[in-house]
């Protein structure tokens, strides 16, 4: 089993170039199947969560792959509209491709999704939406068997802006007859970019960044070659690793409107931020003090993926900063791992209480879920002496290689 090894405390100065986003480029994936052609995905990260969505796309009968560092795919062969349970127990995400199976086949048959455990996700909004567009849906010993021969066209309003039912909505109503208006839809920078993805193919959609979407019904007309967005939450990383460690870092190839609830806390926690067309720059002298309350939100609100991330960047910033954790139910998982490289964090339900400490010390730790792992990444790179992280199977779903990208910046951090 692999492992990350870092030794910590030594300041991080450079320029990185930031990978595409992975939130963004999984549903463009399964939107690839709504075409019987050839979709190109430039800047597409190399990440195990997208091997994963490549297995199933090859699974469903479509030609995927890599051509040098285009992935393409070509769903003209797609015959398939199952999933099995080996696949789907991989990422999460692999529900939205329920959306986009029944737009092109009419039926979908597959089972709950996997994915980092951060408590009850319930799909129950997914399924609501597809039921509203005509889906006929029964559940068979945790095997989802859906149909949608006639489905068609109208007003659905999500009890909440969910980004993952946004999407599915968004990709059935692409094979539904007439005009779907989505209400309450989650308003993330990636749903912006799926819906570009889906009008450069031909499709016809408008709104996504807004809380209305609107669907005009029709499949994809052209072959299309697209570029995904950066990673806005692969920023906030590195950004709160130079935080927490001291140094300089330039990003390129990042939006600064994404990342304006995490700079802006950054920002209040005493490090120097600059930006311009597609950069981010950050000075720190690694003396942070506490920023008050982070509440995470739906866009454009603090980004829950950024919660512990920031979090690892505070465990010695003077004073006390208090995180409210209003998107996931089980997203502290991390804190008893920060806690064993000296960090002060109390929780209480959705609160956690971190209050800074003079050191951190390196620890032998185990990621616990995507961004936790960061975390502690983040952390190692601030403490003092060695830190070694297992489990990193759960970085590399999201991080196409964070060991490269920080060694440039001139960490002393290796992958064994």
């Amino acid at each position: 089993m692999s492992h990350i090894v870092i030794q910590g405390g030594r300041r991080l100065e450079g320029a990185l170039a930031v990978q595409g986003a992975k939130n963004s480029v999984l549903p463009i994936l399964a939107a690839t199947i709504l075409h019987p052609g050839r979709s190109v995905l430039l800047g597409c990260p190399h990440l195990s969560d997208v091997e994963a969505s490549i297995r199933i796309l090859r699974h469903l009968g479509c030609k995927a792959g890599w051509e040098g560092e285009a992935l393409t795919v070509d769903a003209s062969s797609l015959d398939r509209w199952d999933i099995p349970d080996h696949l789907m127990r991989e990422m999460r995400s692999s529900v939205v491709f329920l959306g986009a199976i029944l737009a092109r086949m009419g039926w979908a048959e597959l089972s709950h999704p996997g994915g980092c455990e951060l408590g009850p996700r319930p799909i129950d909004l997914h399924l609501s939406a597809l039921r509203q567009l005509g889906a006929l849906m029964r559940e068979e010993s945790g095997c989802m068997r859906c149909s949608a021969q006639h489905m068609a066209g109208r007003e659905i309003v999500l009890s909440m802006p969910s980004v993952g039912a946004t999407e599915n909505a968004i990709l059935a109503a692409c094979g539904a007859q007439g005009e779907t208006i989505l209400v309450n839809a989650a308003r993330e920078p990636e749903i912006t970019d799926l819906q570009n993805f889906l009008c450069g193919m031909g499709c016809q959609v408008r709104g996504a960044g807004s809380s209305t979407v609107c669907i005009q019904g029709r499949r994809p007309t052209h072959d299309s070659t697209y570029a995904v967005m950066p990673d806005r939450i692969v920023a906030a990383t590195y950004l709160s690793a130079v935080a927490a460690a001291g140094g300089e870092v330039e990003l390129h190839r990042v939006s600064h409107r994404h990342l304006s609830t995490v700079t802006a806390a950054l920002h209040a926690a005493g490090c120097q931020i600059s930006g311009g067309e597609g950069q981010v720059v950050l000075c720190s002298t690694g003396q942070l003090h506490s920023v008050g309350t982070i509440r995470t939100a739906p866009y454009p609100g603090f980004p829950t993926d950024a919660q512990a991330i920031l979090m690892a960047a505070l465990l010695r910033a003077k004073g006390a900063t208090v995180f409210v954790e209003n998107i996931f139910e089980n997203r502290y998982r991390h804190v008893d791992e920060l806690c064993r490289m000296g960090a002060d964090i109390s929780v209480a339900d959705r609160v956690a209480v971190v209050t800074g400490v003079p050191a951190l010390f390196g620890a032998k730790v185990r990621c616990t879920d995507l961004r936790g792992g960061a975390a502690l990444m983040v952390a190692g790179l601030a403490a003092g002496g060695e830190t070694l992280i297992d489990d990193i199977f759960h970085i590399q779903r999201g991080y196409e290689d964070p060991v490269r990208d920080l060694r440039a910046l001139g960490a002393e951090i290796r992958l064994e």
